[in-house]
């Protein structure tokens, strides 16, 4: 209803709205402080991910680095042992070959005749060996016949011992046998054994040379002394483990591993494998190569968990070494952002402070202007007032006196006098000085009398519909007031909607609990109007009420529409308020606050004393016009009148014990003494003496009220006085 062309309401698109956000005075000053934080963040995060990605490059490089030295120690180690086992491998053979050539093909009882010579010659060719355990000779029935470590023989028999079966079984290759403890001595070792045979290849026995297992044990020892995470192994070719360091836990003689007995069997003479399948499950990496052409292998690797553990120990220790300065960063950083953070919050402050302040300025200058306005306003409607009333008394004693041929030139100044009344009241409506003649009424019956008058506001174009609750409650309120209130909202609703709409007006009784809807609690009748209209912005809409505010260009629009409705609701005890939306519309909601079930008679008619026929009425009035116009009336109805310009003369002629029909006086005029003090005068003093005030401000008319004398609104119809003069 209160769109884009109403007289309180929006402008039209392009219009030049008044600001009132624009804020008086210099600019405030301004601090970027989502730009600093961003960049003390920016220093945050790179502070952090300059030291993760160097840390983790350097992490990456350093496991990689790490592998590739272990992967090549162990291939290193995995060539000198090689070496190692191919010499002794060699110096083996060519002690059985000694053997052999020593024996020939003695039968067995030879072997024992002659066993301390070939003792002897065993012991000679053992020497200074130190992998060599001891030197035997096996007949073919299994029976030891000589030893280079014993003489005499003990009793011994291996024919269900695995390499005296291989031996005799695989001949002519050297046979290696697995771990065993020497039969005698009971010293760790594994044997190597090889099959004597005659000419005609009948089997006549073997030689078997014990190699000492922990000679190989410790040379892997001395081997790996710097190396803590890498192993070195010898193995037969089916897999089985014959030594070790460290120890792997292991028992020698078992397969390892599937995936190194794999390795070997392809007979390679070197090669790599990454396995965990050992019965540990813990992955390694073994490095292999075949000694020489015999069934033997070493392997040296290590273990990827001790490798890892290793390298996970220097990496952390390198992390807290660089975390230090680190910390350093990241706590100033952040020291910082808190800082920062408490700037910011008593910057907010001081700019909340300081708008705060400026807007107090702001608001007290607009304050002081609209006072003025009003004030200038109130006193421009005062004068009209004046003249009104002077204008009413003159045509009230022309119609008394027949006119005399002037009946239409009265009746167009009456037509005049009716406008520029309205207009009066709109003026002091704004300014909340209009005084309101408060009466009981009855929305139900009254709104829809009001409905010819708004269809002819709004014009064909918009359909109206006016439609009150039944059991309406009655209210107090000015029926003038409430008739201009209700045409200046159809007023509105019709420069809303120019291209036609409808226009709704509604009533019902509400109840409001304690400030809901920004209304004091208690018991209403809500006067609902609304439109389809163009409706408003929320800026603009809080200002519909602001007097004097418009959005229209032309020259009618005085910006004092809602302004008027809004006074007239708080006037009468209640308020408006709106509610509207771009496009959609506009509604206007009146909380008319719910009547007494008795109410006061707003004026006394009655006077309290009958008065003398011959005594005079006093007039009091400062307004020469309005005065002569009274008086002219009041001596047509038969009524003498005595006029004072102000009520110090009026005082001094009661004092002197003069008598009158009716003291009539204005309140507002010049001199010690006003109306309203004059009539307290007359309460104190005179209490049988008639007396009623006339007025046109609402403050002075509360404050007359307190006298309980009658009061009357200007401008009134001198008729209205009759009642307290008959």
């Amino acid at each position: 209803m209160f769109g884009q062309n109403m007289n309180n309401g929006p402008a039209a698109p392009g219009a030049d709205i008044p600001d009132d956000a624009v804020r008086e005075g210099p600019p405030l000053p301004t601090r970027n402080f989502l730009a600093t934080r961003r960049r003390l963040v920016f220093l945050l995060a790179l502070s952090v991910l300059v030291p993760v990605v160097c840390l983790s490059g350097y992490g990456y490089y350093d496991y990689q680095r790490r592998y590739s030295d272990a992967v090549a120690i162990s291939e290193r180690a995995a060539r000198v042992a090689e070496e190692q086992a191919l010499k002794v491998m060699d110096l083996n053979t060519e002690l059985v070959s000694r053997v052999e050539d020593l024996l020939g093909e003695m039968p067995d009882h030879k072997v024992r005749g002659n066993e301390a010579a070939i003792h002897e010659r065993l012991n000679v060719f053992v020497g200074g060996f130190p992998q060599v355990a001891a030197i035997s000779a096996f007949g073919g029935s299994g029976d030891l016949l000589v030893s280079s470590r014993f003489f005499p023989v003990p009793s011994v028999n291996v024919t269900k011992r695995d390499d005296f079966i291989a031996a005799r079984n695989y001949r002519p290759e050297q046979y290696i046998s697995q771990p065993m403890k020497a039969s005698v001595s009971g010293a760790r070792v594994f044997n190597t054994a090889k099959a004597r045979t005659a000419a005609d290849g009948k089997f006549l026995g073997t030689v078997s040379v014990a190699l000492r297992r922990d000679y190989f044990v410790g040379f892997y020892q001395k081997l790996m002394q710097e190396e803590g995470e890498a192993f070195v192994g010898l193995h037969r070719q089916d897999g089985a483990l014959l030594a070790s360091y460290p120890d792997t836990g292991v028992a020698a003689g078992t397969l390892t591993s599937s995936a190194l007995t794999d390795a070997f069997a392809r007979n390679e003479r070197a090669g790599h494998i990454r396995t965990d399948r050992f019965a540990d499950k813990e992955q390694r990496f073994i490095a292999y190569r075949r000694v020489g052409q015999y069934r033997l292998f070493v392997t040296a690797g290590f273990l990827s968990h001790e490798l890892f553990g290793g390298w996970i120990r220097h990496f952390l220790l390198l992390c807290a070494l660089a975390a230090i300065p680190c910390a350093a960063i990241w706590a100033l950083l952040g020291f910082s952002l808190r800082q920062l953070s408490a700037e910011e919050c008593a910057w907010q402050k001081w700019r909340t402070e300081t708008i705060r302040r400026l807007d107090a300025e702001a608001s007290g200058r607009h304050l002081q202007r609209m006072g003025a306005l009003g004030n200038l306003v109130a006193n421009v409607a005062h004068e009209f007032n004046n003249h009104l009333m002077a204008v009413k008394s003159n045509m009230a004693l022309a119609r008394n006196k027949g006119f005399r041929d002037v009946e239409d030139q009265v009746n167009a100044v009456e037509r005049a006098t009716h406008h520029v009344e309205a207009l009066v009241r709109t003026l002091m409506g704004a300014t909340k000085k209009q005084p309101l003649q408060l009466a009981q009424i009855d929305l139900a019956a009254v709104l829809p009398q009001l409905t010819p008058v708004v269809r002819t506001v709004v014009g064909d174009s918009v359909s109206v519909s006016v439609d009150p609750s039944p059991g309406l409650w009655p209210v107090r309120c000015d029926p003038a007031e409430l008739e201009v209130a209700i045409i200046n909202l159809a007023i509105n609703a019709r420069d809303a909607m120019p291209q036609g709409g409808k226009f709704a007006v509604r009533a019902q009784n509400v109840e409001v609990a304690s400030h809901v809807v920004g209304v004091p609690a208690g018991n209403y009748v809500l006067v609902t109007a609304s439109d389809d209209g163009a409706g408003m912005t929320a800026a603009v809409a809080e200002r519909a009420f602001e007097p004097l505010f418009t959005t229209k260009r032309n020259n009618s629009a005085a910006g004092l529409g809602l302004t008027q409705v809004q006074s007239f609701c708080e006037l009468s005890g209640g308020t408006a308020k709106i509610t509207s939306s771009p496009g959609v519309g506009t509604t206007l909601r009146l909380y008319l606050p719910k009547s007494a079930a008795r109410e006061l008679e707003v004026t006394n008619l009655t006077p309290k004393a009958s008065a003398a026929a011959h005594e005079p009425v006093l007039l009091v009035e400062d307004n020469q016009e309005v005065a002569e116009g009274l008086a002219a009336v009041l001596q047509v109805m038969g009524h003498h009148v005595t006029h004072f310009g102000n009520a110090d003369e009026a005082l001094v002629a009661l004092k002197s014990g003069e008598r009158f029909k009716l003291v009539l006086s204005d309140v507002q005029m010049p001199g010690k003494l006003n109306g309203i003090d004059l009539a307290e005068w007359m309460k104190a003093n005179r209490p049988d003496q008639p007396v009623a005030l006339m007025t046109g401000y609402a403050d002075e008319l509360e404050r007359a009220r307190l006298t309980g004398v009658p009061i009357f609104a200007k401008p009134f119809a001198a008729e209205e006085l009759a009642p307290l003069i008959s």
